[in-house]
């Protein structure tokens, strides 16, 4: 009887042990996705937005913006930020996502 016992918590171990590092798994897999789509999004504003002269004057602010963690707001930075979400209404990102977009035109 407790070779059955013992059988039978082995395979409850190993059951348990799948659905922790599924769950897992799956987890990773909605954070990543949901990252790659804010990436996706951004890029794509970059992209369009590489020879705008208004973003392009920003950068510096950008980089105070990063830096400071968001603490320092400078006004080009802002008429930069104003412009984009004017340009894309359906973007859907952060301040910060932006500034650090702006630094990689």
């Amino acid at each position: 009887m407790s070779r059955l016992r013992l059988l039978s918590a082995a395979a409850l171990l190993a059951v348990t042990a799948n659905s922790h590092a599924s769950s897992l798994i799956v987890t990773t897999d909605a954070i990543v996705g949901a990252l790659k789509a804010t990436s996706d999004a951004t890029s794509n504003v970059t992209s369009s937005f590489r020879d705008d002269k208004i973003v392009r004057a920003a950068r510096d602010d950008a980089a105070s913006f990063v830096a400071s963690e968001g603490a320092i707001r400078g006004v080009r930075l802002e008429s930069a930020l104003e412009h984009i979400r004017t340009q894309v209404p359906q973007l859907a990102a952060t301040d910060a996502q932006l500034a650090q977009a702006i630094l990689t035109l």
